[in-house]
């Protein structure tokens, strides 16, 4: 620390030189006004420079303005240059405090009498401000003086904590390891001050590398002033030493805190003790270190801290103890330092730059709560542990320090052979408890060999590796060496009371019964332990770890002070400083606990229970804080191990009295019992599976290891940092499967090398993987030492990973040695030619290899070659992969014999070279060649080649081949290849080209059928010729498939005319001899399928009586089992007619489809009529819809229906039946012979006639199973059942009751329209007259709250109802709260309730097994808790979370990701909508990871999210796997281009998608034909909303409607559109008969475009909207219109 100087001693001239430079830098920095005051203290002569200053605005003229008055002040004398050093001091901010105590020291106070006569004359020189400057110099002075007294705080606090350490602590010999800083925002004032300045280098801001860098504790303190630091460690790595040593540091004036700044040291385990809010100053003087003056002191301290904030640093130690967590601050305002506020207000004010911006602030805490501090954190260091060297060297110590050097060599030999101890020493705190505990057993095992020795029974000396210059050692023997963690706890537990036990040893004599010697300390104190694990399990349910001396008995506390069990803690409290108390280590605290849980009856098995938890190494948002480590667990499987029987019964006697053996050994098959549930688990993710793995290796129970193994033949492990325990405790259950086997699959989980000779010890490895880039050849290498240990092993996979030729030879090497092997994977590295011929060399050594996978490698072709030539040689190779381009995926391992090479690009040379290789392998099954993008010459080279092949099964060549020449030459191999039996073809995106052969190696002997799929292929009817010629004569032909082509009449005339004996048009197909199928789909442009070997379709065709009478005399001829589909056809009276005559005289018909084909209802009746008095007939399923059903046409229908055939299904909706028509059709239900179910449609049924109408069908009709009233629709199902078991009322209840009551056996009872307190009422009196009822839903649309109270308190008395379905209702706390105690739930949706009522209800669903439905808006809180449910349930089929937030910051994205990794397990994923969370792109690519999980998806809405175009691109990628997939919504995102052409590859496969919603996108021109191409797949399309998408240009988009015949609604709005799309529509009209609106508002449509609409109306009946509002068409223009044809709306409603 700078000294304050004498006046006099420095010459004030001198010093202003030397500090020019930095006042310089100072003085240009600060307000123009300031620097004009100080020019202005120049004599009159000189001051021209407060004039150019003034009139100055380059920074540069300031500077040269600023030199000038340094200069002068520099040259005059030592009187003014005293006064102007003064007035800087006094006018100037943010000079350091070592430069402005030195210029103040050097100027001194003022003196009037001292001015130099041309200072005096000057009558405009303005005089220093002399009341400031003597408030300021105090000010200074008492700074320094409450630094001297931190530093000596600092200094006595180090003596303290050092007194018993074994060894130094040095900065420089701490290791930390970078992690990535994620910092979101730049924060003010974190600019270090000049008192750091010289040598050391302030760090660059941004990123800080990754975990594997790393730098030494000092180095990374470096240049942290300013700045918030992170380091964070284990619990008993040394940080709060650490910090100590820090300030001891600075004490010295060395280290990298600047001696000038005040060093404070809050440690949050004191500031929790602060409860009431302080301030600033309260904070500081009160709990850190009080001045020894008054409160002027204080305020001038408190002045200079305020105005020199970043002359501070601020250490805020453990914050892994703080009670709280911080909470994220408002940045728009600085809090006030002298307003009192609550310490963790405080607290995040400094991290936040609230308070005291600029200061440096210094955290440390624990890894899992880095998440709290990375957004303000702008450098986070994690401390290594300990490795062997600084275990070994820390050791040697202790046992020179404690006992001797000879004793420190036999315990470094056992800690090093001992797993568990290994472990624990690479902390500094249990590594000093693991030299207690060598210690004890050392000296123990010496005590006992000097006993021997004395009884004449000295033992042999045996020599160990651990000895020094081969010195015989006597280690411990093999039974006192403690084989888990928790064998090690008891063993330290003895040492630590061991120097007691001895002088109590005379005691334990007079026993009957004595415990192993190695366990007397149980004995002799008993009751203490018992008392010190009943105050550590009380502090675990506390959360409490500091114990006063009120707390504990004054035996125990002297006790275990005395043995070191605990150490001493001083808190500075108000009232002074007082002595706390806690155990030496928390895991000490943590293992009492856990025997207080196995010795005390106090403890429930509830209570065990709720302890029992497997914890997983990825910490997120939703993680409760917690001081402790989460290791009590495994001390509860360990403690359950027979070997800890013993010691449990003799602490439980305390409790248990005689009745210890029993209840302890009970307890112990209670942990065991949830451990065991645990093993059969198979929903645990990686870091549970490997903390499953620890517990059941401290349980030494085999048979538990083999139930892990059991459930899981593959251990999967992902992002974990795995550990050599981590391996070890892998290795116990790995080998205890015996013969079976298991497979081990590392993905991308940091491991030393030290990990891979622990893995040695694993004995029935069947399967290895290793997928990451972090692994390499180092680690190839090191695993090619072990892999020949590994004498099981089938499967290696080494992909995706860093490894080159030489990590390559060296697996090839250890590859030989295991001769069982089956399959290498080393795709996805790059390996290069080199690399792989190292692997292919040795296919000849391994006489099992079935598979290899050598994809994407950066290879050649020339590779490919020596591969194939190697496989060619006769080996057992059944699957051979290989990729060139790394865009392609990997295919996954297929059972037949089979080669990939995909991607590569083959000249037609290379191709002749491959096939002559391929010629000469064995059979094959498959030969997979796509991706290649090859010219006609190069696919004709392998059309020559392919007879030679040996390949039973296809040859697939997708992406390979896309124009007709090409097509023309594949389809010539069924004429030319004899065993080519099939080919499919088809370019349109997926491009699928395969070639199928019948099996048979040689050419048969007989003629096979043959099939020819070209479909999407865009033939032309030119094409026809080309293709039919390459055919020949002799192909065989059975089934064609033209589909999806550009053929036209004109086309399927040509086809026709190819065919023998055929004449024109579809009709004259029927006459081939061997044609029984005909798929025609309007007109041949949808669908041409001809099937040569009993089903006629012609669909969407205008059919003449002509086509029907001759289409049906033709078809009359057929062989049995003909089926005919005139679906979406236009049957006019005439024809019907026609049909009705030719239809009896159809012998073979058994199947006729018109739907959607009849609009009349009488030709409806008079069709059925037909089918009715024809005895062939045996089932009609009937839908008679949109008809108008009066009286007589009911009685009509019923006429024909009652004697004829079977009917499965009747639909009657929409027919304009009234109350009195359906009565009669419920009356009339006995006599018809319906097996399912009757629905019936009508706008009229709400309310009070529903009700009446269910009463009406209940009392005429008993044979009704259920009924259901949904909005206007009634559901009848009909069984023989005599008791209705279902029923869906409506309002209007009260009239129900004695109906429902009439029918006990009822079991589903809905109420989903709405429920209010009146229908509350009626179902509490209901429901205990319902015995059977299991399902209940109970929809309402009301405010109140009572009803569902009422409900509550009737279903708790319930013992019959298992699902429960709420929508609609307002949850009062109170109902929340019975509801939690319901746990019945199936469907949760559109319910409100306060903050509380949601989080208590969102905290139960995790229990509620049966939840299917689940629809929240859900708030910070609640989110977080329904993480946690969601991983606890994997029933919910439906998942609708709205408007989640408005806000994405840091904290809330990781709340994001942690909901959607918690639904990870929702397998049964049908129905997802995220509406609203402005999802971050980081949630996207975490929910594309989830898609190809939910194989059942049916609808996924994403509306609202930001999603960009890129992400889009990567969703829709991922869709492609949920081929069930039939709702799709992605409005109000920022979707391109990309994203449409995506669309354009992926939704055709998405053969069930029937809504599409992109509106509120930027999709442009491009963009527009990718979709038009997308839709044009779609044939179940029944909505599409294109509103505004950021581009007009949808004429494509319309006319792909054309080949959607289901469609309903479009919408086109907000486009800027003309009259070019308005025209499209017209055309599409006539053919999407199904089309009831159209949207086209706020287009740029005129009068043209409406025109054409309106002529196209004629011929759309079902048609009921078009959209027109805010188009180019004047209000004249639009009543016109409207005159012509109602269904145009102008208006903007």
């Amino acid at each position: 620390m700078d000294e304050e100087l004498d006046p006099d001693d420095e010459n004030v001239n001198s010093v202003l030189a030397q500090e020019s430079s930095e006042l310089l830098r100072i003085l240009t920095s600060q307000p123009l006004t300031v620097i004009m005051q100080l020019c202005q203290m120049m004599p009159g002569d000189a001051r021209w420079h407060v004039d150019s200053v003034a009139t100055s605005t380059s920074s540069a003229a300031v500077t040269e303005h600023v030199k000038a008055v340094l200069e002068y002040f520099r040259a005059t004398n030592a009187t003014d240059c005293r006064t102007f050093l003064q007035s800087i001091c006094m006018l100037c901010e943010n000079i350091p405090m070592h430069l402005e105590s030195r210029l103040m020291s050097v100027a001194g106070y003022e003196h009037s009498d001292d001015h130099s006569s041309a200072s005096a004359t000057d009558e405009n020189l303005p005089s220093p401000p002399s009341e400031q400057q003597h408030v300021k110099r105090p000010r200074i002075d008492h700074w320094q003086q409450y630094t001297v007294a931190v530093t000596c705080l600092q200094q006595k606090r180090w003596e303290r904590l050092s007194e018993h350490l074994v060894s130094e602590v040095h900065l420089e010999n701490v290791w930390i390891s970078l992690r990535m800083s994620n910092r979101s925002r730049d924060r003010p004032d974190q600019t270090p001050g000049f008192a750091d300045r010289g040598s050391r280098t302030p760090e660059p801001d941004g990123d800080f590398g990754s975990l594997e860098s790393r730098v030494t504790l000092e180095t990374f303190l470096q240049g942290c002033t300013g700045k918030v630091t992170v380091v964070a460690g284990q619990a008993g790595s040394g940080k709060t030493l650490l910090m100590s040593r820090l300030g001891q540091q600075w004490a010295r004036g060395l280290g990298p805190i600047p001696s000038s700044y005040l060093f404070i040291v809050l440690e949050f385990r004191q500031l929790n003790l602060l409860s009431r809010p302080l301030s600033l100053s309260e904070l500081l003087f009160r709990h850190y270190l009080p001045p020894k003056g008054g409160d002027d002191e204080k305020r001038a301290i408190m002045d200079y801290l305020l105005s020199n904030p970043e002359q501070s640093c601020w250490v805020l130690d453990g914050y892994d103890e703080f009670l709280n967590k911080l909470t994220k601050q408002d940045m728009k305002h600085m809090l006030d330092p002298e307003s009192p506020l609550p310490v963790a207000e405080i607290i995040s004010g400094l991290l936040h730059r609230q308070l005291l911006p600029g200061c440096t602030v210094l955290v440390t805490c624990r890894l899992r709560d880095i998440m709290d501090l990375e957004d303000i954190s702008d450098k986070v260091g994690q401390l290594l542990a300990w490795g062997c060297h600084e275990v070994k060297e820390y050791v040697d110590n202790f046992f020179r320090v404690k006992a001797n050097r000879a004793l420190g060599v036999q315990a470094t030999h056992l800690l090093l052979s001992n797993r568990h101890l290994l472990v624990m020493s690479s902390l500094p705190a249990l590594c000093y408890i693991c030299c207690i505990c060598l210690k004890h057993l050392l000296e123990e095992e010496r005590g006992n060999l000097s006993r021997k020795k004395a009884k004449g029974n000295e033992p042999k000396v045996e020599q160990t590796a651990g000895g020094t210059n081969g010195r015989a050692q006597h280690p411990p023997t093999v039974a006192q060496i403690p084989l888990t963690l928790t064998q090690v706890y008891i063993t330290v537990l003895g040492a630590f009371l061991s120097p007691d036990c001895e002088r109590n040893e005379a005691t334990d004599k007079t026993k009957t019964t004595r415990l192993p010697e190695r366990l007397d300390f149980l004995t002799q104190y008993r009751s203490e332990l018992c008392e010190l694990a009943e105050l550590a399990w009380r502090g675990l349910e506390e959360s409490k770890i500091l114990f006063m001396k009120e707390d504990i008995s004054q035996d125990v506390l002297e006790l275990s002070v005395k043995t070191g069990l605990f150490s001493q803690v001083e808190l500075t409290r108000e009232d002074g400083l007082v002595t706390a108390y806690c155990f030496i280590h928390l895991t000490i605290h943590e293992f009492l606990a856990a025997l207080r849980i196995m010795t005390s009856t106090d403890v429930s098995d509830t209570e065990l229970k709720k302890r029992f938890s497997l914890k997983t190494r990825w910490t997120t948002k939703s993680d409760q804080k917690t001081v402790f480590t989460d290791s009590l667990h495994l001390y509860l499987c360990g403690l359950a191990s027979t070997h800890c029987t013993q010691a449990l019964v003799h602490l439980a006697r305390a409790s248990c009295g005689t009745g210890a053996q029993s209840w302890v050994q009970k307890r112990q098959a209670f942990v065991l019992k949830l451990l065991k549930k645990k093993c059969n688990s198979n929903i645990l993710t990686g870091p549970k599976i490997l903390e499953l793995c620890h517990c059941v290796q401290e349980s030494q129970d085999n048979q538990l290891a083999k139930e892990v193994a059991g459930v899981r033949p593959t251990l999967e492990l992902r992002n974990i940092p795995l550990s050599p325990s981590d391996i070890d405790a892998l290795a116990f259950v790995v080998n205890s499967v015996g013969d079976n086997g298991i497979g081990l699959d590392f993905g991308a989980c940091s491991m030393e090398l030290e990990c891979l000779d622990v893995l040695s010890k694993c004995r029935h490895i069947h399967y290895l993987s290793f997928r990451s880039r972090k692994y390499g050849d180092k680690l190839a290498e090191k695993l090619s030492l072990i892999l020949p240990k590994f004498t099981t092993l089938r499967k290696l996979e080494f992909c995706g990973t860093s490894l080159t030729a030489t990590g390559a030879a060296s697996l090839a090497s250890a590859l030989q040695t295991c001769p069982n092997i089956t399959e290498i994977n080393l795709s996805d590295n790059n390996l290069k030619d080199e690399g792989i011929r190292y692997i292919a060399d040795i296919f000849a050594k391994l006489p099992r290899l079935t598979s290899v996978v050598l994809g994407r490698n950066n290879s050649s072709l020339q590779a490919v070659d020596y591969l194939v030539g190697k496989i060619s040689s006769g080996l057992n190779i059944q699957h051979f992969h290989a990729e060139y381009d790394t865009r392609t995926r990997t295919h996954k391992t297929k059972s037949e014999p089979t080669i990939s090479l995909l991607n590569q690009k083959w000249s037609t040379p290379e191709m002749q070279q491959l096939a002559n290789s391929l010629a000469c392998c064995p059979a094959l099954s498959v030969l997979d060649l796509s991706g290649g993008q090859w010219d006609v010459e190069v696919l004709k080279t392998l059309t020559q080649f392919l007879p030679k092949f040996n390949i039973c099964k296809k040859i697939i060549l997708n992406g390979s081949c896309s124009s007709v020449k090409g097509l023309v030459v594949l389809t010539a191999l069924l004429s030319n290849c004899p065993a080519v039996v099939e080919l499919h073809i088809r370019y349109k995106p997926p491009n699928q080209v395969s070639i199928v052969f019948s099996g048979a190696r040689e050419k048969p002997a007989v003629k096979v059928s043959k099939i020819l799929c070209l479909s999407c292929c865009g033939l032309v009817p030119a094409d026809l010729d080309r293709v039919w010629k390459s055919l020949g004569t002799s192909c065989d032909l059975t089934v064609l498939d033209l589909s999806q082509n550009c053929l036209g009449n004109k086309g399927l005339k040509k086809l026709v005319g190819v065919l023998p004996h055929s004449q024109n048009d579809p009709v004259a197909l029927c006459s081939h001899n061997n044609l029984t199928q005909i798929h025609i789909r309007d007109g041949g442009k949808e669908q041409v399928i001809l099937k040569f070997c009993s089903d006629i379709r012609l669909n969407s065709s205008s059919l003449m009586p002509s086509d029907i009478d001759l289409l049906c005399l033709r078809l009359a001829q057929c062989h049995p089992s003909l089926e005919l589909d005139l679906s979406h056809s236009s049957l006019k009276d005439q024809t019907i007619k026609c049909l009705l005559k030719v239809l009896p005289k159809m012998r073979s018909l058994q199947k006729l489809n018109v739907s959607h084909s009849i609009t009349s209802t009488m030709e409806a009746l008079t069709l059925l009529t037909c089918f009715t008095v024809n005895q062939r007939v045996t089932s009609v399923k009937l839908r008679l819809t949109h008809f108008h059903l009066n009286s007589d046409n009911l009685e009509r229908l019923l006429e024909i229906l009652q004697p004829g055939p079977t009917i499965s299904y009747l639909d009657l909706s929409s027919n304009q039946l009234e109350d009195k028509e359906v009565e009669r059709l419920v009356d009339s239900l006995t006599s018809l012979k319906i097996t399912s179910c009757l629905n019936i449609e009508e706008g009229w049924i709400r309310a009070e006639e529903a009700v009446r109408l269910v009463r009406c069908c209940l009392k005429l009709n008993n044979n009704i199973q259920t009924i259901r009233v949904h909005h206007t629709t009634l559901h009848l199902s009909l069984l023989k059942s005599t008791e209705m078991t279902s029923v869906s009322p409506v309002d209007q209840l009260a009239p129900m009751i004695s109906t429902i009551q009439m029918h006990p056996l009822l079991t589903e009872l809905d109420f989903s329209n709405s429920l209010g307190k009146e229908g509350a009422e009626f179902l509490c009196s209901l429901l205990p007259s319902l015995p059977n009822l299991t399902s209940l839903s109970i929809g309402s649309k009301e405010t109140c709250t009572d009803a569902l109270e009422k409900l509550a308190e009737v279903l708790l008395q319930s013992t019959t109802v298992q699902n429960l379905t709420l929508s609609g209702h307002v949850i009062g706390d109170r109902a929340a709260e019975m509801m939690t105690r319901i746990l019945l739930f199936s469907s949760l949706s559109h319910c409100e309730c306060s903050a509380t009522g949601r989080l208590q209800l969102v905290q139960a669903l995790g229990q509620c097994v049966s939840l299917e439905h689940l629809c929240l808006d859900l708030d910070e809180d609640s989110t977080v808790c329904l993480a946690r449910a969601l991983r606890n349930n994997s029933s919910i089929r439906s998942l609708k979370l709205n408007k989640i937030r408005t806000a994405m910051g840091t904290s809330e994205v990781n709340d994001v990701l942690d909901l959607l990794a918690a639904m990870e397990g929702l397998t049964q994923m049908e129905e997802i909508e995220l509406d609203g969370w402005r999802m971050p792109v980081t949630g996207v690519e975490q929910l594309t990871r989830l898609l190809p999980v939910w194989k059942e998806l049916r609808k996924i809405s994403l509306s609202k999210n930001l999603i960009v175009d890129q992400s889009g691109d990567k969703l829709l990628e991922a869709l492609i796997s949920c081929c069930h997939l039939e709702e799709l919504h992605l409005s109000r995102n920022q979707l391109g281009d990309l994203t449409a052409a995506r669309m354009a590859c992926v939704l055709p496969s998405l053969a069930h998608l029937a809504v599409l919603d992109i509106s509120e996108n930027r999709i442009g021109c491009e963009g527009s034909v990718s979709l038009s191409k997308a839709v044009m797949c779609l044939r179940y399309l029944t909505k599409i909303n294109l509103t505004s998408v950021g581009t007009s240009e949808l004429c494509a988009v319309a006319a792909s409607l054309t080949n959607c015949p289901l469609i309903q609604d479009v919408s086109f709005g907000w486009n800027n559109c003309g009259d070019e799309v308005a025209l499209e529509l017209a055309k599409v009209l006539p053919l999407c008969q199904k089309l009831t609106r159209i949207d086209l508002e706020s287009n740029s449509v005129s009068v043209v475009g409406a025109e054409a609409l309106v002529k196209a109306l004629q011929s759309c009946p079902a048609l009921q909207l078009i959209r027109l509002w805010r188009n180019k068409i004047s209000t004249f223009e639009a009543q016109r219109l409207t005159d012509m044809d109602r269904r145009l709306n102008f208006s903007s409603t």
